[in-house]
């Protein structure tokens, strides 16, 4: 995979301007009874976040499950991944083209595509305005992801960052947040923004993911992002709920409010229909600032390698 130069600064980057995301705790049981439904759901969603001035909507992981809402009768649990494969692969240039009519970017949720060995990875599309397009597959899988029985999925196996309008962008999904070692890996990549769609079942779920999502923004110096589903589709079999909200992290220093949230919205279940919609901006220029030598203590990328470890016996 090449990758953009992490020293490269545009114009974009450096205006001082905020760019602003739009991140979409989508509400599986609103998802619609056909991929007709489906896609003019999504148009409405990227008609408010263009309205209110994102460049850019984001979507959670497995979207995808609102598919199962017009799943045949009788399709096994094990058969699901196929379906939702083949419905994505049918819907996906439809969400091309509304990007292109929107004129702003889709980080259109994950979904399973084959892995061109008779199993599936879970991938995240990221569909942008200029007809280009990046993908991230899921590289930490959960438990449930290796049921043999059930969604049994392969784990991908690349890193990297894509340019938007300035910005460079990561992606990782769900459980890949709270590995460590990938945050080591990305900081070499100098990401400005790191995008996180997530799928959790409860709220303990839901705090590991942003808990690590938050922790990230501290050790990128970059902003996060983060977006989860919630409600249940029609005709989905595992899991039995979902609980998330959508929140924007940053770096904790001063003149970014010394909290760390940019933006949030709490989590929720969304069984009465609640359906999280955050509009927050992302300070990109003085992220970059305070990433060049202006934090308070932040040392820069550090790998560790110098360290020596040792056990209790010395």
């Amino acid at each position: 995979m090449t990758q953009p130069d992490p020293n490269t600064k545009s114009a974009a980057a450096e205006s001082g301007d905020a760019w602003r995301i739009a991140l979409c705790a989508f509400n599986l049981a609103l998802g619609g009874q056909s991929p007709a439904a489906f896609v003019a759901g999504v148009d409405a969603r990227l008609t408010r976040a263009r309205e209110e001035g994102a460049r850019l909507l984001v979507l959670p992981e497995y979207v995808s499950e609102a598919f199962l809402a017009w799943k045949p009768e009788g399709l096994p649990v094990t058969g699901e991944l196929a379906f939702m494969a083949e419905e994505g692969a049918r819907i996906l240039p439809s969400l091309e083209a509304l990007v292109a009519r929107h004129g702003i970017g889709l980080v259109a949720g994950s979904m399973p595509v084959p892995d061109g060995k008779g199993g599936f990875f879970n991938r995240a599309h990221v569909l942008l305005p200029d007809a280009s397009s990046f993908a991230h597959d899921k590289l930490a899988l959960t438990p449930f992801e290796l049921e043999a029985d059930g969604w049994l999925l392969t784990a991908g196996g690349e890193l990297g960052v894509f340019e938007h309008e300035g910005l460079r962008i990561a992606v990782l999904i769900c459980l890949d947040v709270e590995m460590p070692a990938l945050s080591v890996l990305l900081a070499g990549l100098k990401p400005d923004l790191l995008i996180v769609p997530s799928m959790t079942s409860n709220l303990a779920g839901y705090s590991r993911v942003f808990g690590c999502a938050r922790a990230r923004a501290v050790e990128l110096m970059a902003a996060v992002a983060a977006c989860g589903c919630v409600g249940v589709a029609e005709g989905a079999t595992q899991p039995a709920s979902n609980v998330s909200g959508a929140s924007l992290f940053l770096p904790c220093e001063p003149t970014l409010g010394y909290t760390g949230i940019g933006g949030e919205i709490a989590a929720t279940d969304g069984m009465d229909g609640e359906e999280p919609f955050l509009v927050a901006d992302v300070p990109i220029a003085e992220i970059r600032r305070l990433r060049s030598g202006g934090a308070e203590v932040w040392p820069g990328a550090w790998s560790a390698r110098d360290v020596i470890v040792r056990g209790n016996d010395g």
